[in-house]
């Protein structure tokens, strides 16, 4: 099976499931482009529910093949800053990222963006580990019965991802200004993955800029928040040895830059990001 006929049959195992969307995934050109972004899209939109073993033994191989074109970034091998010895800084895609953890920017359902092809650091996360990840948050949601608040943190396996998990937290919806009561519920972001994943015995964990994107937190101001915290938690006793401060755009990484120190590095990464 060539990876057009992948990408079909796993189009056609989705729109089995939900055949409201066969008129418009007729209108997807057969071609290899096409048809990935039809199935990163059915993904995006398929709820939580059961999911057959030769679905995702398919989807499986597909995005692990992906990741590996990709390239893969190893957590281990980011160099440390001069000046915070389990810091580092990393420009470049997430989902590329071979650490223990990487943290998801989610929102208050926790079940990823159901937004086809949004460009939210959730919605990469949840395409690039496979449909499982969004089951998995189903049931931590069911169990707790209730939205997910602004500060905490739940950990899930990565599955397709090259990190073995992912750290969820809700961060903080910003209005015409920045509240007091925002920059705590940042801050407790970064505290309570920081916390779960010592609490699970982890020593990799990387942070992308939690509420900066569709949540309009300032981008100098949370950095701030983000350095500030997670340098307070690392002197403490933990089994964490490197934090890793992701960042895409530039302008992140000017500001993580001159917070962290003018001689700091700013590694990037392989392929697209």
């Amino acid at each position: 099976m060539n990876r057009l006929e992948e990408l079909h049959t796993l189009n056609e195992m989705l729109l089995a499931e939900m055949p409201e969307y066969r008129p418009q995934a007729e209108q997807f050109p057969r071609e290899n482009t096409a048809q990935r972004r039809l199935l990163r899209s059915l993904m995006n939109l398929r709820p939580p529910r059961p999911l057959g073993r030769a679905f995702l033994s398919l989807q499986d191989q597909l995005l692990t093949e992906e990741w590996e074109a990709r390239g893969v970034v190893s957590a281990d091998h980011l160099p440390v800053l001069a000046g915070h010895p389990r810091l580092a800084l990393w420009q470049g895609d997430i989902t590329q990222l071979a650490a223990d953890a990487i943290v998801n920017a989610a929102n208050s359902a926790l079940l990823g963006c159901f937004c086809p092809c949004h460009g939210c650091i959730d919605n990469a996360i949840h395409s690039a580990a496979g449909l499982q990840l969004r089951e998995d948050c189903r049931a931590l949601m069911e169990q707790q019965g209730h939205p997910e608040p602004n500060g905490r943190a739940k950990l899930t396996r990565a599955y397709n991802l090259p990190a073995r998990y992912v750290l969820h937290t809700v961060g903080p919806i910003v209005g015409s200004t920045v509240t007091p009561r925002d920059r705590r519920n940042l801050a407790n972001c970064y505290r309570s993955c920081l916390a779960l994943a010592a609490e699970h015995g982890l020593a990799t964990v990387a942070f992308c800029c939690i509420s900066t994107g569709e949540f309009h937190f300032p981008n100098q101001q949370a950095a701030e928040i983000a350095v500030d915290t997670v340098t307070r938690f690392l002197q403490q006793n933990t089994s964490l040895r490197k934090v890793i401060f992701n960042v895409f755009k530039d302008t992140d990484k000017a500001i993580y830059r001159q917070l962290l120190g003018p001689d700091c590095p700013a590694e990037r990464g392989p392929g697209p990001g």
